[in-house]
């Protein structure tokens, strides 16, 4: 089964040469994609120059959108998401979250932050089924109606449906991996703003 890594990016030039580096290095992953949802930096550019397929939105339509897009832009039977703004990813936390998988044990594994940094271990002990580390098959991504809309909500969506159809799902603690927080990247002001509109994403997606 082929697999493909997809890297939702919003102005995420700071860090996602970094990131598609170490796909590129990975033996068990067959393609990476860069789906740059309307950045207004430089990372399509910098992702294009690792080598990698980047497809540009004009306009941003939110992670759930972008991850649709990427995913109608491979043919691999097994996905693996991968947000842009990672520090410290490696290969065993690659080879981690695509190992239940492709051994046939589970139908969707879920990355956590494990002795990276305070901020965002304790974000994700707290709220697992939020992480944007994820493997899935392919089938299931595309089981959940409306997923292009989902925005922020999609791990709250993809959690919810393997939940409701009693899939088999492995967490993974990912050791000395972390992100870089909103506030770090935006300014306080707004980046707080933008954990607001991230977190009403989410509890839309819990109504639906």
């Amino acid at each position: 089964m082929k697999t493909a890594a997809i890297v939702p990016a919003y102005n995420e030039e700071q860090t996602i040469s970094g990131v598609v580096r170490t796909l590129l290095r990975s033996p068990k992953i067959d393609e990476v994609v860069v789906v740059s949802d309307g950045s207004e930096d430089r990372t399509a550019l910098r992702a294009r120059r690792c080598g990698v397929k980047v497809v540009e939105l004009h306009e941003n339509v939110g992670k759930g959108g972008a991850l649709k897009t990427g995913v109608d832009a491979v043919t691999a039977d097994i996905l693996l998401f991968i947000d842009a703004d990672l520090l410290g990813l490696t290969q065993n936390h690659i080879c981690q979250l695509l190992g239940p998988i492709l051994d046939g044990t589970a139908d969707m594994t879920v990355g956590v932050f494990e002795e990276g940094r305070l901020a965002t271990d304790l974000a994700q002990k707290i709220a697992p089924f939020l992480s944007g580390q994820r493997a899935v098959k392919r089938e299931l991504f595309s089981s959940i109606p409306e997923v292009e809309h989902s925005r922020y909500g999609v791990e709250m969506a993809l959690s919810r449906y393997a939940d409701k159809q009693d899939l088999p799902v492995t967490v993974v603690n990912l050791k000395d991996l972390s992100q870089i927080m909103k506030e770090e990247k935006q300014g306080f002001a707004r980046g707080l703003w933008s954990r607001v509109k991230m977190y009403w994403d989410i509890l839309r997606t819990v109504k639906l």
